[in-house]
């Protein structure tokens, strides 16, 4: 193996194969088929799960580069290159962290020069992942041909990166790189562990949890006539049923619900004096998972609260069976309202701002903190089989909807000891509360806010948006 040295250090460089040498599979429909569905939507989804015959065809009988030239012509004709750019950017990294190669990136990973990475994927559709994940310096994929700023679906020159055209690719920059050494192929790879990640996985978009491979997708186009129903019905078991019979209602239907209280369960279960002045109703303060937290936490203690948030839809306000309150975001008024409200009863607040589907906590705005005398913590977790309840780039209104769509969706509340506000600042309040609800539920605690979230996956700072 040759190598070039810099400075009396050996810095070696590295080209390889991303699909079935850094990704363990050389299956490529699913990454397509999330193009199609986030970037074009689905009805283009549909008719790429409806060619899948053709292309299975296509590769039996060794057409690999017609099948490939088919998915990308369904996939992304048409589509504006900046659709394109933010699924790669906001969805498909997930998916290609959780195919990763264990192996390969130790030995990836473990080279100090130039890193190259060759693939038959749209270059559009990888780099994003691989420079920010991977340090890969160059990347060489399929180009698209484009008309003004969106994709023609079609393979510009030299075509596409496939077979001895990618294996030429690979040895022009090895011969370039002074590297003879290429990773090669694996069979039977596992896969690289979450906590081995180049970097954090925090924040991704995207509706679907499980990858769409044309079995996991048949799966889904089955299930979504009886999805929508059961969304319907659970969420009008909750408006319309008393808290003791929703619950049991809901557990019909698949939905669980799981609460743990401390000890002194008295003290959730009171209910507050309403109007009285000498007694301030409770803050009940939460990690936000979707827009059903509130929901779920009235739910458990089976008492009515009035839920204060930011940007609520018309459709999210009319199908919710608590009152909801907007904030403004000017933090004055947003203290008064929720003052004056607490005077009338309890209230539940999400300090996070936004939701974050993995296990971390954003940073608690410490406003909660300086108006309530009377503080519980609550740790939540939500897990959906098929679909997420929360989205940055698609239809917000329809979040609530997508998590109650699941199979079997499951909520999981666990209400702390209650906190009152003694000398301590408002952030070390904040902060404190944070690390109890992580602690009790194994999330990591960081100091990112809802606007490093839309930054991420939207490029912008998220403070328009409305669900």
């Amino acid at each position: 193996m040759a190598s070039a040295s810099h400075g009396g250090k050996e810095r070696r460089s590295i080209a390889c194969e991303f699909e079935g040498a850094l990704l363990i599979s050389r299956r490529l429909f699913a990454y397509f088929m999330l193009a199609a569905l986030e970037a074009g939507g689905p009805i283009r989804a549909l008719t790429l799960f409806l060619i899948f015959p053709l292309l299975w065809l296509l590769e039996l009988a060794g057409l690999e580069r017609m099948a490939l030239q088919l998915m990308i012509f369904v996939s992304t004709a048409g589509l504006r290159v900046d659709d394109l750019k933010d699924v790669a950017k906001a969805t498909l990294p997930r998916f290609y962290l959780e195919d990763l190669s264990q192996r390969a990136y130790q030995v990836f990973s473990s080279y100090e020069g130039k890193k190259y990475v060759v693939s038959c994927i749209p270059r559009i559709m990888v780099e994003p992942f691989l420079k920010e994940f991977l340090d890969v310096d160059h990347v060489i994929g399929t180009e698209l041909k484009m008309f003004r700023d969106c994709s023609a679906g079609l393979v510009a020159s030299p075509g596409v990166m496939v077979g001895a055209r990618q294996l030429e690719a690979v040895l022009s920059i090895m011969e370039d790189a002074e590297e003879r050494g290429p990773i090669p192929p694996e069979e039977n790879s596992s896969p690289l562990r979450r906590k081995n990640y180049p970097k954090p996985l925090m924040f991704h978009d995207g509706r679907l949890v499980a990858h769409p491979t044309p079995l996991d997708f048949l799966a889904v186009i089955l299930w979504l006539p009886l999805g929508v129903l059961s969304a319907v019905s659970r969420i009008l078991l909750g408006i319309l049923l008393p808290y003791k019979m929703g619950l049991v209602a809901s557990a019909v239907t698949g939905f669980r619900i799981r609460a743990q209280f401390p000890k002194a369960q008295h003290a959730i279960n009171t209910p507050a004096s309403v109007g009285t002045p000498s007694r301030r109703g409770t803050l009940y303060v939460c990690n936000h998972r979707t827009l059903l937290d509130p929901v779920m936490i009235s739910t458990a203690i089976q008492r009515k609260l009035t839920a204060v948030t930011y940007s609520l839809s018309r459709f999210s306000e009319v199908i919710s069976p608590i009152p909801t309150i907007r904030l403004t975001r000017d933090r004055f008024k947003d203290g008064a309202t929720m003052r004056s409200l607490l005077g009338h009863g309890d209230l539940v607040v999400c300090p996070e701002g936004t939701t974050c589907r993995e296990p971390y906590l954003l940073r608690f705005s410490p406003l909660f903190a300086e108006i309530a005398d009377n503080i519980i913590p609550v740790a939540v977790t939500a897990e959906g089989s098929m679909f997420y309840g929360t989205t940055v780039r698609g239809h917000k209104w329809l979040d609530s909807l997508f998590f109650l769509m699941n199979p079997r969706p499951c909520y999981q509340l666990r209400f702390l000891e209650s906190i009152t506000r003694d000398q301590r600042s408002s952030y070390e309040i904040a902060n404190g509360i944070q690390q109890l609800i992580g602690q009790a539920i194994g999330f990591e605690c960081t100091n990112f806010t809802r606007r490093d979230k839309y930054q991420m996956l939207a490029g912008h700072d998220g403070a328009d948006t409305r669900r």
